[in-house]
């Protein structure tokens, strides 16, 4: 049996070869097109952005929550054993700044 090829044939497949290099071409330039590179970037950093803010979410909120459960019962209600001795505290720093800022300017 004879693998010689007719003219035709391989003609036939020079075609097909050139169609599929012009179809790669394409693409290839369809995906190093500078608006196509630009919106692949943004969508990136967009879902990165995304992930990274919703974990902080995350974080703050469990921050919060603990810090609540601190100073409020599970029913709402303030913890006054621990309330009133924050805000003596915070009272206090205030008015040792105000005290100071009254030094400055006299």
């Amino acid at each position: 049996m004879s693998d010689a090829r007719t003219p035709a044939q391989i003609e036939a497949d020079i075609v097909r070869r050139r169609e599929q290099l012009a179809g790669t071409l394409d693409e290839i330039g369809v995906r190093m097109h500078p608006k196509t590179v630009i919106g692949d970037a943004k969508a990136k950093i967009a879902s990165t952005v995304d992930r990274t803010a919703g974990r902080a979410f995350v974080t703050v909120n469990r921050t919060v929550s603990d810090m609540r459960s601190k100073f409020v019962d599970e029913e709402g209600a303030p913890r006054l054993e621990r309330v009133v001795p924050v805000a003596l505290v915070v009272v206090g720093l205030v008015g040792l700044y105000a005290m100071s800022a009254k030094r400055r300017r006299a």
